[in-house]
């Protein structure tokens, strides 16, 4: 994979080659080289035969078990939690999504594409807002606005919940260009199907996969609107290891508040 987009100086590309060069993680891709010619900057990946996520799971034609999305699922969240807390510097990726989730010959997913993100001491909450960036329908809210809260490494635990429900669902989360909310947000419908009214117990849901329950409800922890009420990846990676019988549902107010942040964001996404 080749990437050669850099908004940093010459010194600062050093650096952040230096740094995500040390990265060594089965589930983050390896930088194998770089070239720095005058403002032409390249990164050189390793090659992923199996291509990228979407291709999979937004196919007809294509297709893995429960058993194997599960394990993808759980290989993403130990790439990222890596990110996070395994480096030097922490790694704010701020574009998970599946295209940027590669497959090697094997399905091992590998988290890809750091053309986006962002490196920050790991003692350091706070992240500028001027570091937002992201794809529509899997940017957390507090990157559009600060009144959601501070951007920080819960912003990827936002994009990697979207991630799971589309793995889980086949399908993409959110179409901008469909005016019809009840069409255009999907996890508010997902909501609705897992739990009883009244109640956030998970209920039993006719031709529903206890796995694909499970990716579904540690998905709906993700997506919280503040993002202090998110769980960490390390939190993240503890509930997929686990069974669904040992999971809760978040309270119903935080999915109509989850739903109306996404919601908002479509809308100002969506073409005229």
């Amino acid at each position: 994979m080749l990437t050669s987009s850099s908004n940093c100086n010459g010194d600062e590309f050093i650096s952040e080659v230096s740094t995500i060069g040390r990265i060594h993680h089965v589930n983050v891709v390896h930088l194998v080289g770089f070239c720095s010619e005058e403002m032409k900057r390249a990164l050189v990946y390793e090659y992923m035969p199996g291509g990228s996520l979407d291709k999979y799971i937004f196919s007809t034609e294509k297709s893995f078990s429960w058993d194997k999305l599960n394990e993808i699922a759980l290989g993403i969240a130990r790439g990222i939690n890596y990110l996070h807390q395994g480096c030097e510097m922490q790694i704010l990726h701020f574009d998970i999504k599946p295209h940027n989730i590669l497959l090697d010959d094997n399905f091992v997913p590998k988290v890809a594409d750091f053309g986006l993100a962002k490196l920050y001491p790991r003692d350091k909450s706070f992240v500028p807002v001027s570091a937002a960036r992201g794809t529509v329908g899997y940017i957390a809210p507090e990157m559009i606005s600060r009144s959601f809260g501070a951007i920080s490494s819960k912003s990827d635990v936002y994009s990697f919940w979207m991630l799971l429900l589309e793995m889980a669902g086949g399908r993409r989360n959110a179409n901008p260009n469909v005016a019809n909310s009840s069409q255009a947000y999907y996890p508010s419908r997902v909501y609705k199907q897992l739990t009883r009214r009244g109640t956030c117990e998970i209920s039993d849901v006719v031709d529903m996969h206890e796995l694909e329950k499970k990716l579904c409800v540690v998905g709906l922890w993700c997506i919280q609107m503040r993002s202090c009420d998110r769980p960490t990846m390390s939190k993240v990676i503890e509930m997929l290891e686990g069974g669904s019988d040992d999971l809760q549902v978040p309270p119903s107010h935080s999915s109509v508040m989850m739903s109306n942040s996404q919601e908002w964001i479509l809308t100002i996404y969506r073409p005229t």
